[in-house]
């Protein structure tokens, strides 16, 4: 049910976001307890506000009302993706060169099934590169796009 409720809700926010110059960061349908959780997180390059998520929160309900695309009771939550928001689509890495990143892989690479770095490149082929610091040393790893099981923005402290 929770692919099909993203997908109608993807539809119906779209139209929304791009009227207000707005990027679809993610949506979730999760269950938290006995409670049903639409989550939809958006951004724009210099991030959203409270205000912006609310204006789209108020749109979103009203199509969804009108639409009734999900049939059991849900709270909807709109919000930005925070500072660690998620790399899903290539878009997302492209535009994000420069930025520490964390990535968990399917199956290990060098050895290690994650790595924090530096997003170097993301190539035509959908090749990622990160800068990893090792002991006393930084090294460039090539990760394939598509044997990252999770990938997302890291806040770093150094």
């Amino acid at each position: 049910m929770s692919s099909s409720v993203t997908e109608k809700t993807e539809a119906l926010v779209i139209p929304i976001l791009e009227e207000m110059q707005l990027q679809l960061v993610d949506i979730e349908f999760v269950k938290e307890g006995k409670n049903w959780f639409l989550r939809v997180f958006i951004d724009k390059q210099d991030g959203v506000d409270i205000e912006e998520c609310g204006r789209v929160s108020e749109r979103l309900s009203e199509r969804l009302d009108k639409d009734d695309p999900i049939s059991t009771p849900y709270y909807l939550e709109v919000s930005s993706p925070g500072a660690e928001r998620p790399l899903k689509k290539p878009e997302d890495f492209k535009s994000k060169l420069g930025s520490n990143i964390y990535v968990k892989l399917y199956e290990p690479i060098e050895g290690k099934k994650s790595y924090e770095g530096i997003l170097v490149s993301f190539d035509e082929n959908e090749l990622v590169t990160i800068e990893v610091k090792d002991k006393a040393r930084t090294k460039q790893v090539e990760i394939p796009y598509k044997k990252m099981a999770k990938a997302r923005l890291a806040v770093s402290f150094n």
